[in-house]
């Protein structure tokens, strides 16, 4: 015969489950997971608080070791579950949130629920789902965003991926760049602040040309790689990734998010790229048009 596994309670716990047995104000599932915990603290065998409490005995089993685990709190919610089996392909949701995005129906300005679901031969509800999920509303005409790009789905999956589940023994640095900035200077140097008197300076200023910044956001712990340069051109990325390879650990992965910009595919980056398999480019969607 399987013996059940023992079940120790300390004083408090034992006042705690002994009040919510009796009592009518805590929810009736508690109330009964108490009960046979209590029965199980005495030495009952699953099957004998089964038969006593006229549950099953898988019930018993279920609720006696989830009380080793957790203790109290285990007992009070139900442990998470995996959900219903999706009944649709994640093909079948990609084609629905770009025929959303790239198309309009025949004689309407925008899709609604059930036109939708009749093109693509799915439930309404189902179109309401994943239009919730990803944030479509293409009835509003001031949220509604058009990307021309065909692999936007994908991308963005693969940005956002990375975002949430960064890989192991990896960094994720998200790299951007700001071009034209003026560099701006006060024609005169300004007096400080005073008691009884405001800092001071120059209504005017002169100009100091313009500078590029540079910037790469480890994802990981918010520093900063950064470097100002003259120019935008291919050759400053590939002096800014050469900067971030000396700055990075050289065991890590480096998996970099950029934007469509053309300097970020020249040959030449490219060319170099092949030759460090740590660096790891990845694309933002293309915005729309």
């Amino acid at each position: 015969m399987r013996v059940a596994p023992v079940v120790s309670l300390a004083s408090d716990q034992k006042n705690l489950l002994t009040k919510a047995a009796k009592s009518a104000s805590v929810s009736v599932r508690f109330s009964l997971r108490a009960k046979i915990v209590l029965l199980a603290a005495e030495g009952g065998q699953d099957i004998d608080i089964a038969r006593e409490l006229g549950v099953t005995r898988q019930l018993c089993a279920r609720w006696r070791k989830r009380f080793i685990q957790l203790g109290v709190d285990g007992l009070k919610k139900d442990a998470p579950r995996s959900g219903r089996k999706k009944r649709i392909s994640t093909q079948k949701v990609r084609s629905i949130v770009r025929k959303t995005l790239e198309q309009k129906p025949v004689n309407a300005t925008h899709w609604s629920t059930r036109t939708m679901a009749k093109a693509v031969e799915v439930s309404e509800k189902t179109v309401r789902r994943i239009w919730k999920t990803h944030g479509l509303k293409p009835h509003l005409s001031r949220t509604f965003k058009l990307s021309r790009d065909k692999q936007f789905a994908e991308k963005l999956e693969d940005v956002v991926g990375l975002y949430l589940r960064p890989p192991e023994h990896a960094l994720v640095l998200s790299c951007d760049e700001k071009s034209q900035i003026q560099a701006l200077d006060r024609t005169q140097p300004g007096l400080p602040i005073k008691k009884g008197r405001a800092g001071t300076m120059t209504h005017d200023y002169k100009r100091n040309g313009t500078t590029t910044l540079f910037a790469a956001l480890n994802t990981l712990d918010g520093t900063v790689i950064g470097s100002h340069m003259k120019r935008h051109r291919h050759q400053e990325w590939l002096k800014f990734l050469k900067l971030i390879d000396r700055r990075t650990p050289a065991d890590k992965e480096l998996h970099l998010i950029v934007d469509n910009y053309a300097t970020h595919k020249h040959p030449e980056v490219k060319s170099w790229l092949a030759g460090h398999p740590r660096f790891h480019i990845h694309f933002t969607p293309t915005s729309a048009s």
